[in-house]
């Protein structure tokens, strides 16, 4: 792992007894000694912390900004207000998904949150295909991003912020101090739990003093470190999509039952003529959650089988904490995607069954 970078708060991890391993080129922490479960649990009952400054941050300026972002992401830019934060996706020509994404609206400026893996090949699309007055900058290496996640996640922040949260609506953002330290804090998470984020400029010994307070403020709620580990049986248990699993180059948006952010009325943006092509042909797959029969886990590639045949692969798959028992996501044709589809998963030769459900699979 020599080559691989570092977030800031690598020593504070390390000190914490994580283990560590390679992610999108990052070293990370994927659990601490208390385990997976743990830490899962933790965010479901009480509050975890994350450390999640891998992911990469581009701020993009000028007076054609706003029109830029409308051509290269598929929500609609123009109903994103200043001080709110909208869930995105760009796309390749064919339809196919470059990534999955958060956009701040800062007044003056925008803010792109992509996904560490794709950051290097996110910034080269956007600044391929930007043209007017459009400025771009990559802010990732001077981010530190922490997210706060629970129930408990508001009681805890609310101690050490100069200014109150309650009022912060979903997917909004406000400037405020954490610990004296100056914070972008936004109402977001990919847990399904109420929670934050956290954007620190700064460097490491700024991040861990951040951390530490955090850490302090949460002792009396039973706070914990989280990994990424839990972070992705979080995600998974609502039923949230991991590129690289669930959505990439070879999926469009509605397949992936992200019909709900791909604003076709918008007008033009790079994709839609393909995924309108692909909706009118009609769709050859769908994106759909299923509940597993026994103890064996689901994984990504396994196929899945209906009436002897198979009629799509698993996406991604875990073992619910919470519910305590296999869920997964997959492809399927769109004729077997009904809710209450009786399915077989091919787990290492042997044919379990399952039922398709409408994620979360955990109701918040």
């Amino acid at each position: 792992m020599e080559s691989m970078k570092r977030t800031p708060l690598f020593e504070k991890h390390v000190a914490l007894g994580a283990r560590i391993v390679p992610f999108a080129g990052f070293e990370m922490p994927v659990q601490y000694p208390g385990g997976i479960v743990q830490e899962h649990l933790a965010v479901r009952n009480a509050v975890g912390l994350f450390d999640v400054s891998h992911m990469g941050e581009f701020r993009i300026r000028g007076s054609d900004a706003t029109a830029f972002l409308q051509r290269v992401t598929i929500n609609d830019v123009s109903r994103l207000d200043p001080g709110r934060v909208q869930y995105t996706a760009m796309c390749y020509e064919d339809g196919g998904m470059i990534d999955d994404l958060l956009l701040y609206h800062l007044g003056d400026s925008y803010m792109m949150v992509v996904n560490a893996a794709n950051a290097e090949k996110d910034l080269l699309w956007i600044r391929d295909h930007a043209n007017g007055d459009v400025e771009i900058e990559d802010e990732s290496e001077e981010t530190i991003l922490l997210a706060v996640q629970g129930p408990k996640a508001l009681e805890t922040l609310s101690t050490i912020s100069a200014t109150g949260l309650s009022d912060l609506a979903y997917y909004a953002w406000t400037q405020t101090k954490i610990a004296g330290v100056p914070v972008l804090v936004s109402r977001t998470g990919y847990t399904g739990e109420i929670g934050f984020e956290l954007y620190i400029r700064g460097n490491a010994d700024i991040g861990v003093k951040v951390w530490d307070a955090i850490v302090d403020a949460g002792k009396d709620f039973g706070i914990a470190p989280v990994g990424l580990g839990a972070r992705d049986t979080l995600r998974l248990e609502m039923g949230f999509c991991l590129y690289g699993n669930d959505i990439d180059l070879t999926t469009n948006p509605l397949e992936a039952g992200l019909g709900w952010i791909t604003k076709l009325e918008k007008g033009g943006f790079i994709g839609r003529e393909a995924i309108v092509a692909a909706r009118s042909a009609g769709l050859q797959k769908l994106l759909v959650g299923f509940v597993g029969e026994g103890k064996s886990v689901p994984r990504h590639g396994y196929g899945i089988f209906s009436g002897g045949v198979r009629i799509g692969h698993v996406t991604s798959g875990t073992f619910s904490p919470v519910l305590q028992q296999p869920i997964g996501m997959g492809y399927v044709h769109p004729d077997r995607a009904r809710v209450g589809e009786k399915i077989f998963v091919d787990i290492r030769g042997k044919m379990v069954g399952a039922t398709i459900v409408k994620p979360p699979f955990v109701k918040k």
